[in-house]
């Protein structure tokens, strides 16, 4: 039972506010202030925050720019050799099937690779040891494993055992760095499935911009333009000369693309001539340094790119 206790005694009444008190203060306290000074004073206050400072040698080589003003690696660029797709005349750039054994490489394509391997061994490309950066599609990454193989580049896991630990633990040793996106072959749109022969007609439109994109299909396969792929092989460069200095690079693509816009875009060609430096099947061509001078200036008037992927 809850009792309710009353009280008829009346609070004391609350203290009274002080009297407010105005204060007042001397005009003579404050300088006049103009505007120009204000905005002086705030400028220099956040100037810091705005102003980069200055970057060395290795902070700078982060900010990867085509064409570059150096190179920190050496790089080989490798076309894989031909797909079962290509042995057929059929052209296939859907991402979905990249892994799938019918992207791998055509018996003629191993024989090319095994070439391309040989080729890269007479050029010493892994002598003082090297990475190996192949697509993770099929036809790229045999032609990767074939390329470590005969040039003796460590491509397995190797394993370490504890006494503590009862179970072995995996300690990768390969340096053959599978990349994922970035050295996709070209997305052909509506041309997936269609003859190799048709893709003059897309080298066509890249002779005129490089930002016309193939024709689209709903059947995921991306439609990319020579810019898209730009893009791409500048991120893949990035990356590259970020995580490693001094170091031996071959990097293996699944077509041509991939390389003639990259080795264009490194030397400041215009990309709209991508096409003349097509890469054949099991193609090796070394990234000359000497190629890259400080000031580009091309062999003709007609390949001049100083700022791709716009070249007008």
């Amino acid at each position: 039972m809850l009792t309710t206790l009353t009280s008829n005694k009346i609070p004391p009444p609350l203290p009274s506010p002080p009297p407010s008190t105005k204060l007042k203060i001397p005009h003579t306290l404050f300088k006049s202030i103009d505007r120009r000074q204000i905005l002086t004073s705030l400028a220099l206050s956040i100037t810091p925050f705005f102003t980069s400072p200055e970057l060395n040698d290795s902070q700078a080589r982060g900010l990867f720019q085509m064409p570059p003003l150096r190179l920190s690696n050496r790089y080989f660029l490798v076309r894989a050799g031909e797909s079962e797709f290509e042995s057929f005349g059929i052209i296939n750039t859907n991402p979905v099937a990249k892994t799938s054994m019918d992207s791998g490489l055509s018996v003629e394509g191993r024989k090319q690779t095994v070439r391309a391997a040989l080729q890269l061994k007479a050029m010493g490309a892994c002598e003082d040891n090297c990475w190996i950066w192949p697509s993770i599609t099929q036809r790229a990454y045999q032609a990767a494993e074939i390329i470590a193989a005969v040039n003796g580049v460590t491509r397995r896991y190797t394993f370490q055992y504890s006494a503590e630990i009862v179970d072995a633990v995996g300690v990768c040793n390969s340096r053959i760095v599978p990349e994922y996106s970035f050295l996709d072959a070209r997305g052909l749109g509506a041309y997936e499935g269609k003859s190799l022969a048709s893709v003059s007609e897309v080298y066509a439109s890249d002779s005129l911009s490089p930002t016309i994109k193939p024709p689209p299909i709903d059947d995921g396969t991306p439609n990319e333009s020579v810019s898209d792929v730009f893009v791409r092989v500048t991120q893949l460069m990035s990356i590259l000369e970020t995580q490693y200095s001094e170091d031996t690079v071959i990097i293996v693509s699944p077509d041509s693309d991939n390389l003639t816009i990259l080795q264009a875009g490194l030397v400041g060609l215009d990309l709209r001539r991508h096409r003349e430096l097509s890469f054949g099947p099991g193609e090796v061509r070394l990234v000359d340094p000497k190629s890259i001078p400080t000031y580009k200036q091309p062999a003709s008037a007609v390949y001049k790119c100083l700022n791709p992927p716009s070249c007008n």
